[in-house]
């Protein structure tokens, strides 16, 4: 089974749980399952209600699932998740879809390419010592920038350069390093291609097309093309289905949303798209997690769209480890018995 990333990286985290302390579990809350329906028989009620009884427990506070698609219909939240299930959250880096999707449109329209450098396109940016960095590498996260160790908050143009002021990127094209770093390039790449700002191609390229009503990107957070955007689950999947289904890309670029690099663990598309094997003989999905302002969230499906699962969680912060077994058990759930 290929390596996935649903732990938060140390910057992230610092964020969810900054200021916070991390109080003992309350009691077991009942789980509230809303319209929760198996049309088509095949959504596993049980196996969701029983991932999220016990909430909230020592690692998550609280959930929110919604399951959707040709093999019926569910939704529920559990624990101290107390507002709608279709509340709106902080995605994270669910954003760096919406980033890829737009920098696949204009590979599209001839504007950019996947074989583009970053030292051609943004000059100055990164140390003159790097070598060539593509835009696909970018993507699927093959860059071989450095973890950003010592990245910091201020303008996208500050957190790329803190980034790389220390340690060393590996060869590009040769490891998979999932990294925000790539992300944060990738949305200066998409401002100086087409002279707008990331927030105006994100609303015109996006947003209103697909009718996102409750999808902004808040001026006050610095993960801004990376992991900056506030969605809720129903306006998510509307852009999932939309961008499997080719409606915001054309056929070669939609293709690339499921292709990923000739390298060992490669796990992530040019579309930025990450593959996981549901465990215990599930199918094999695509999607992207996300964490930010106390949330971690996902979305997942199978290719043809048969089951879409989307989830939110509120970590507590004390332990990440098993915060992400706990995650990975309430996602699974979602495709039982697919």
């Amino acid at each position: 089974m290929r390596k996935t990333r649903w732990s938060v990286t140390a910057a992230a985290a610092a964020l969810v749980v900054a200021g916070t302390a991390v109080a003992p579990a309350a009691a077991s809350a009942p789980v509230r399952p809303a319209a929760a329906v198996a049309q088509r028989g095949h959504v596993d009620s049980a196996a969701l209600l029983k991932a999220l009884e016990g909430l909230p427990d020592d690692y998550v506070r609280g959930a929110m699932v919604r399951v959707t698609g040709q093999e019926g219909r569910w939704r529920g939240t559990a624990g101290e998740w107390t507002a709608p299930v279709d509340s709106e959250f902080a995605i994270g880096s669910i954003t760096k879809l919406f980033t890829s999707a737009m920098a696949l449109q204009l590979v599209g329209e001839g504007r950019l390419s996947l074989d583009d450098t970053v030292q051609e396109l943004l000059p100055g940016l990164l140390p003159a010592s790097y070598e060539p960095i593509t835009v696909g590498q970018l993507l699927s996260h093959t860059s071989g920038l450095q973890k950003p160790r010592c990245a910091r908050p201020g303008t996208p143009v500050e957190v790329v350069t803190s980034a790389v002021s220390c340690d060393a990127p590996a060869a590009p094209g040769t490891v998979v390093r999932y990294n925000g770093i790539n992300t944060f390039i990738v949305g200066l790449v998409i401002e100086e291609v087409t002279g707008r700002s990331y927030g105006e191609e994100l609303r015109d390229r996006i947003v209103r097309p697909l009718g996102l009503r409750h999808t902004s990107l808040p001026a006050d957070d610095w993960a801004w093309a990376e992991g900056g955007i506030v969605s809720r689950a129903s306006d998510l999947e509307r852009f999932f289905t939309a961008l499997t289904r080719g409606r915001l890309l054309r056929p070669a670029e939609r293709g690339l949303l499921f292709t990923t690099p000739a390298i060992p663990g490669a796990d992530f598309s040019y579309g930025g798209l990450m593959r996981w094997e549901v465990p215990g003989g599930g199918p094999v999905v695509w999607g992207k997690t996300g964490s930010n302002r106390g949330y971690t969230s996902g979305i997942f499906a199978t290719p043809d769209l048969r089951r879409v699962v989307v989830y939110s969680t509120l970590p507590t912060g004390a332990d990440a480890k098993e915060e992400t077994i706990r995650v990975k058990q309430i996602a699974s759930a979602g495709f039982a018995g697919a």
